[in-house]
């Protein structure tokens, strides 16, 4: 894993640079923008610093939905009319010009990719009070539990909008050594059980038990919500696996795929965030890609 650093100089990438950077994103890096390539008007940046942790409608994380051009996540009988409607418009910008960016830096994508949730992330980080699962400062591989990817990997953008604060992450080991702590390649599935298409030993041994998958997911999701769940209630693995610390500086971008790099938010106020769900045809290296990783141990397809 590494923090794989592009200057401005290098935000049009010729076709060959751009199918490197896809490989090192699925290898496991992440790649960082010291100067974001989608920056924001001042004016907007001000209207969302301004959006207070108290007494404010707007003090959740608010997410936009672009497929259907909605904004959500905060308390429609209390939010000012016009201060919804500025931040509706800042979110769709925010999302096209992300789009617009990396529909040329990572190319190789652009015809094979979901667009999923934006997001504004008001809130302070460190010491929120939230369930054990819902914790951003635990490091997990990130699953939808009402989204099921069916094999496409998630790749999230994040702008750090805050003037003077680093948002702080720490990193662990990508997907493929992480699992393969606890379901080594043995593990496989019997056929014939009503729970092989998971691989039935495979969730045992990672203790994550062997409930039969929720019919909306595939087998693949059903395991990623899992381990997910697992590595964040696990107190061996947080204290225990390797830890590689990033501090994000104002004005800044990074890139991840955050199903391959376990990673927790350990501090930071006021970042913007774009999902992908990247489809398995489009992999420049499919072979590590978390779905493969998981058919290679269970011996079976999972999605």
């Amino acid at each position: 894993m590494a923090v794989v650093t592009i200057p401005g100089a290098r935000f049009t990438p010729t076709p060959d640079e751009s199918r490197a950077w896809c490989a090192q994103l699925e290898a496991g890096d992440i790649l960082f923008f010291p100067q974001t390539p989608v920056p924001l008007a001042p004016g907007d940046i001000s209207f969302l610093l301004g959006q207070q942790q108290a007494d404010s409608s707007l003090h959740k994380n608010i997410a936009y939905k672009p497929n259907i051009d909605r904004l959500s996540g905060f308390d429609t009988k209390t939010a000012d009319p016009a201060a919804v409607e500025r931040l509706h418009r800042i979110m769709r910008d925010y999302s096209n010009s992300v789009v617009r960016f990396l529909a040329h830096f990572l190319a190789p994508y652009q015809e094979h990719w979901k667009l999923d949730y934006a997001s504004f992330r008001p809130q302070e980080e460190q010491g929120r009070d939230l369930p054990l699962r819902r914790r951003n400062d635990l490091l997990h591989t990130d699953a939808f539990p009402t989204r099921p990817t069916h094999g496409a990997r998630i790749l999230r953008f994040f702008n750090n909008i805050h003037p003077g604060r680093t948002r702080d992450w720490v990193v662990s080991d990508p997907f493929a050594a992480t699992v393969r702590q606890f379901a080594p390649q043995e593990i496989a599935p019997h056929p014939g059980s009503a729970l092989s298409r998971i691989g039935k030993a495979t969730a045992r041994a990672i203790g994550l038990g062997a409930a039969i998958p929720s019919l909306k997911r595939s087998p693949y999701d059903d395991f990623m919500m899992r381990f997910h769940n697992f590595l964040k209630e696990n107190p061996r693995f947080q204290a225990g696996c390797p830890k590689y610390p990033f501090q994000f500086p104002p004005g800044s971008s990074w890139m991840v795929y955050t199903d391959t790099v376990p990673h927790a938010v350990l501090a930071g106020q006021y970042a913007l965030e774009q999902t992908f769900l990247v489809r398995p045809e489009a992999m420049v290296r499919p072979e590590i890609s978390p779905l493969r990783v998981l058919e290679e141990i269970a011996h079976a397809r999972l999605a």
